[in-house]
Parts: structure tokens; C-alpha cells; sequence
């Protein structure tokens, strides 16, 4: 699973995850790609699982990039323990996503192929998702609707 080789501080605050995402929203590498479209955090897990129903679908064919990164520590204290004495030691690894943040791109694959298997890919994580494809004239990304 994905994780920090190492870091600088390994207890951080939880944050907010206020806003729209202005960075990493929109298709850098492939043709393809899913869009969270409400804020979450996303574990290394949850990755992990996505990217394997993905390629298990297009079955060694086209490329698959991974655009997000867990290197938020979550803590958690022991069950059945008192408040006070300390923060908890860090038990997983997140990444933080807002509305608009491209997670998955794939190139390589015919668009049903890859619409499929992005569906698969997005119903492992924990938030909605949208498909998306790059536009041929622009190089932007575009809805899938319009």
C-alpha cells in the first residue's frame, strides 16, 4: 500500500477539507478519468483496491496513473480508553480530496473499456465519483453528460 518513506511530523492536525480543488483537476496523462465530486479522505487501502479492480478489467492493457497520494497520518486511541493522557498513534494513511480532483487516469483502452473500468474503480471509494474524458480540441476535461 502507498505511504511517506518519511516524514516530517508523524501526528498532524485533521484539517478541513473546505473548497474545490484548484490543483490536480484536470487530465494531465490520459484520455480518461474519474472526478470526486464531494470531499473525502481516501485511505491506502481504498487506492489499492481501486487500482486492482481497474487493471483487472482492462486485463494488461493501456496505462493507469494514480494522481492521488496518502501522506495525511490518522490517529486513532486504543478502544476503551480514557480522555486525556495524549494524542493516539497514527494506525492509517489518507489522502485528501476536494470536488473537482482528477483520482484516476487511464490511457491506451476504447472508451467503453475504460468507462467500465473506472465504474468499478469508483465504487471502491468512499465518495461519489464522475467520469470524465479529454476534450480533442481544447485538451481540457469534459463531463461525460454534456
Amino acid at each position: 500500500m502507498l505511504m511517506p518513506k518519511r516524514v516530517k511530523r508523524r501526528k498532524v492536525f485533521r484539517g478541513r477539507m473546505t473548497g474545490k480543488a484548484t490543483r490536480g483537476n484536470t487530465l494531465a496523462y490520459g484520455s480518461y478519468g474519474i472526478v470526486a465530486t464531494e470531499p473525502c479522505w481516501i485511505k491506502s487501502n481504498q487506492i489499492e483496491a481501486a487500482r486492482i479492480a481497474m487493471t483487472r478489467y482492462i486485463k494488461r492493457g493501456g496505462k493507469v496513473w494514480i494522481k492521488i497520494f496518502p501522506d495525511k497520518p490518522v490517529t486513532k486511541k486504543p478502544a476503551e480508553t480514557r480522555m486525556g493522557s495524549g494524542k493516539g498513534s497514527p494506525e492509517f494513511w489518507v489522502a485528501v480530496v476536494k470536488p473537482g480532483r482528477v483520482l484516476f487516469e487511464i490511457e491506451g483502452v476504447a472508451e467503453a473499456t475504460a468507462k467500465e473500468a473506472l465504474r468499478l474503480a469508483g465504487h471502491k471509494l468512499p465518495c461519489k465519483v464522475k467520469f470524465v474524458k479529454k476534450e480533442e480540441d481544447k485538451g481540457g476535461v469534459k463531463n461525460e453528460n454534456e
